[in-house]
């Protein structure tokens, strides 16, 4: 399904507990250590450079203020990377063109397979066909293929259903297809 997360970044506890502390050092390998996966989730979910920098940093202040929230129950990755989906998030609902109830819901899509077609590995024209995706799809697809997320997850995130994020999948898999011009597999070849 889908491959394990560019946070998925082991951090010691002895640099967590330094950072805890209020270590300047601590806090700056952390900084260093997420920078890209957080600027990437970013950039993908809310599609401009500005953007991802703002989610960059909302993410690392909320994450230098709240460091004493973490109790390591759960690896630091995904808190942190919680933290950084909520901030993309947060700015998507608060843009112009967020989270749009318009144009959400395909009944009439058939379950033609979510898997990404292997065709679509060329990261540039895969970035370029992201793009053309509404910011909210392109979101459900980033969060489900990339990050991992179910739909359960990505549903409690957006305040929505499994359902909307199954039809958001989707319809971006097929939007994405069509802008690729890649042909599902049916498992018969002819």
């Amino acid at each position: 399904m889908s491959h394990a997360s560019h946070f998925a970044i082991d951090v010691p506890d002895s640099l967590i507990q330094r950072a805890k502390r209020g270590d300047r050092q601590a806090f700056e390998q952390i900084y260093r250590w997420f920078e890209r996966p957080i600027y990437t989730l970013g950039l993908r979910l809310c599609g401009q450079p500005a953007e991802a920098q703002e989610v960059l940093q909302d993410s690392m202040i909320k994450v230098m203020t709240r460091i004493g929230e973490f109790k390591g129950q759960s690896p630091f990755w995904g808190w942190l990377r919680q933290i950084a989906v909520n901030e993309a998030l947060m700015r998507l609902r608060r843009s112009a063109k967020g989270f749009k109830e318009e144009d959400v819901y395909d009944s009439d899509l058939a379950d033609n397979g979510t898997a990404m077609p292997p065709q679509a590995a060329e990261a540039a024209q895969m970035i370029e066909a992201l793009q053309t995706l509404p910011a909210i799809t392109r979101s459900v697809l980033w969060l489900y293929h990339v990050e991992g997320f179910t739909h359960e997850e990505i549903a409690g995130q957006m305040g929505k259903t499994p359902s909307f994020s199954k039809s958001q999948l989707s319809r971006g898999t097929r939007k994405l297809r069509d802008t690729l011009a890649i042909r599902p597999t049916t498992g018969t070849e002819s």
